[in-house]
């Protein structure tokens, strides 16, 4: 009995610890299969031994908490998660419990961030993540730039609450993971977790660059008169403008089954992820009558698919070199079928990701597509290993220069030191000209330019002229006239611009506009010191660092030398700032009656103040506006000043 209860207080632990990285961190250290394994335990250990469970139990609530950065809100509904079945003998025990004979409803279970959406009169006036079911995040702004939200109803409808899963395209996630490892970012372990983060961005506008949709299955209130079906509900719900659940099969418990595997047969085929299917009864007023328990209901399950791994020989590991000079391993495979395709490539991320693993060349492997989609390598089948066999080691120096390379302090990518680097040149000019906007600039014509060499650094694009590009290879003067217009063009581009253009490590477009506000030429940028930098608002110690090593390389300052000399606007023009708000940090909570939420942290900086995310004892002022949450009650808590904005502008106009 010790042993037991020995495990049982072990699984919780695990499992909260986890449920943490997943739900809240969108960091998962786990498989899904691994998680529902640990937890399918602890519900057996449970039931057999009632006394012994824990009232804390992680199987007695939904994964997650809220987040501080956010707002706090209470579901107008409990949003509450579904009993997990991994067999179909598990799923036919459900079906004849609840009742082979009703009608159910089999749907694809969409592998994504569940949300709560509100409208009133048929206008979108609230979105929430799910949290820990009672309470979760404000994430409206964000959940507006999600293009298959409806923000207007086709019909109005005066109250109407549905929940959702909002998720992240196969084709999106992909191109996210390979532009994050050419940057030497971790990669997101899977597209649930790719959309988790990027729904939980405070900037919206870097929310509606992930390219996030939603799926919304289910309809919690409305103010209409509606059908008993659940199917002819989402057939409602589609009506009104909502992208709902793709598949849905009505049928009666004998043939659930065969739907279910129907659904699984179609996974190598969709653009978005599944991880199985949910199985629930049609009729509304049968659900009634059947229950839930505390947090699960009685009338449904969700049936998950086991992910698909299959065996194949790791021949080599190639180093593929990417725009910021991370080198980055990958696995070349005997090929091998997995989910629909022929794989024989496979990312292993980064030497960390190897040592953990202890993946060696020769090794034969388990390999799965992460999210049916990046191939990578689950492990080494070390009992097959040769006895010859040695650990993998990453090279000293790069392959496409041969110049030495170096671990960043504190992370996990390896980078060649060379900024000159054949290999990133390519990708070095792809990111300087999508930044600085220079039009019909693409891969094709980067690499011609990189061929016939005219180009060995960003700053000979400004070097550029028609007759010589006239004569590249299906390239005439019309097309070389463009270019050459478009890149004088970009000459006057906004500092902000420009310093992102760098490429300078972890500064990306909102960073960049930041040190422009603050020190207004590259100049001042580059004579700045880590403390300096650090005082930035969103520039933290690592990327300061990052800014400060930028400038102190001899290419780097030869590069900014000659973008000068060629005419290239290295300059903003300082703004006066008022000091109505100086030296005052401020937090913006709630709806404004004409003021979105950036305006008005723009105007807070633009009279001298600090915009904060969230409150805490240095928070001088509380801007709060309408349908204001933890913020508010934080700012209560500790006696700081709260204003709304009629009171704001006239502060900031004396």
């Amino acid at each position: 009995m010790h042993e037991i209860v020995k495990e049982m207080r072990r699984l919780e632990k695990e499992l909260e610890y986890h449920s943490k990285r997943y739900y809240e961190e969108d960091a998962p250290e786990i498989s899904d299969r691994e998680y529902d394994m640990m937890f399918a335990r602890l519900k057996e250990l449970e039931a057999q031994y009632p006394d012994e469970a824990s009232p804390t139990s992680p199987t007695l609530r939904v994964g997650g908490a809220v987040a501080e950065r956010f707002e706090k809100v209470r579901h107008v509904v409990a949003m509450g998660s579904l009993q997990d079945v991994f067999s179909f003998d598990e799923l036919n025990a459900f079906i004849q419990k609840t009742g082979n004979d009703l009608l159910y409803t089999v749907e694809c279970k969409i592998d994504g961030l569940s949300v709560l959406l509100t409208y009133e009169d048929g206008v979108f006036v609230k979105g929430a993540t799910r949290g820990d079911g009672v309470f979760g995040e404000d994430v409206t702004a964000n959940l507006k730039t999600v293009k298959t939200i409806p923000l207007r109803l086709n019909t109005p409808v005066k109250q109407l609450v549905v929940r959702g899963e909002v998720y992240m395209p196969k084709s999106v996630f992909a191109a996210i993971n390979k532009q994050r490892e050419e940057d030497g970012e971790t990669p997101f372990a899977n597209p649930r977790n790719a959309a988790a983060g990027s729904l939980r961005q405070l900037d919206s506008a870097l929310c509606a660059k992930r390219g996030l949709e939603i799926f919304v299955f289910n309809l919690e209130i409305c103010s209409d008169s509606l059908p008993d079906s659940h199917k002819e509900r989402l057939d409602y719900l589609q009506s009104l403008g909502f992208a709902v659940s793709p598949y849905r099969k009505q049928c009666f418990g004998s043939e659930t089954v065969a739907a279910v595997e129907e659904i699984s047969a179609l996974r190598p085929t969709l653009g978005y992820d599944i991880d199985g299917a949910v199985i629930k009864v049609d009729s509304i007023a049968g659900r009634a009558e059947i229950g839930e328990l505390s947090n699960l209901p009685k009338w449904a399950v969700a049936y998950k698919y086991p992910p698909e791994i299959v065996e194949s020989t790791l021949t080599d590991i190639v180093i593929q070199v990417g725009r910021t000079g991370v080198l980055t391993p990958n696995a070349v495979l005997e090929p091998v079928r997995i989910a629909g395709t022929t794989v024989s490539r496979a990312t292993l991320h980064n030497i960390d990701y190897i040592n953990g693993k202890d993946i060696r060349i020769g090794d034969r492997v388990l390999v799965q597509k992460a999210g049916d989609i990046i191939p990578e390598v689950v492990r080494p089948l070390t009992e097959k290993r040769s006895e010859n066999s040695v650990p993998y080691k990453m090279p000293d120096v790069c392959p496409s220069c041969g110049s030495p390379v170096k671990r960043d302090e504190g992370g996990v990518a390896v980078r060649c030191t060379n900024t000159d680097c054949p290999a990133q040149l390519h990708r070095t000019l792809l990111y300087f000209a999508r930044t600085m906007e220079i039009d019909n600039l693409g891969e094709s014509v980067v690499q011609a330019l990189i061929d016939n060499g005219f180009v060995k650094s960003a700053a000979d694009l400004y070097t550029l002229e028609v007759s010589p590009l006239a004569e590249m290879e299906r390239y005439g003067e019309k097309s070389a006239k463009k270019l050459v217009e478009s890149i004088e063009k970009s000459k006057k581009a906004p500092l902000a611009r420009l310093i992102s253009a760098l490429g300078i490590r972890q500064v990306g477009e909102k960073a960049a506009i930041a040190l422009a506000e603050r020190f207004y030429s590259i100049d001042a940028l580059s004579a700045a010191t880590v403390d300096e930098l650090i005082t930035v608002n969103d520039i933290g110690e690592i990327t300061a660092k990052c800014i400060a090593e930028y400038f102190e390389v001899p290419q780097n300052k030869t590069l900014i030398e000659r973008f000068k000399a060629l005419g290239l606007n290295m300059e903003e023009q300082a703004e006066e700032k008022g000091t109505a708000l100086a030296g005052k940090t401020v937090v913006v909570t709630g709806t404004l009656p004409t003021l979105k939420r950036n305006e008005a942290e723009a105007l807070i900086r633009k009279h001298g103040g600090n915009a904060a995310s969230s409150v805490s004892k240095k928070t001088s002022l509380l801007l709060c506006g309408a349908d204001a949450g933890s913020k508010l009650a934080k700012a209560e808590s500790l006696g700081i000043p709260i204003i709304n904005e009629e009171e704001f502008l006239k502060i900031i106009s004396e």
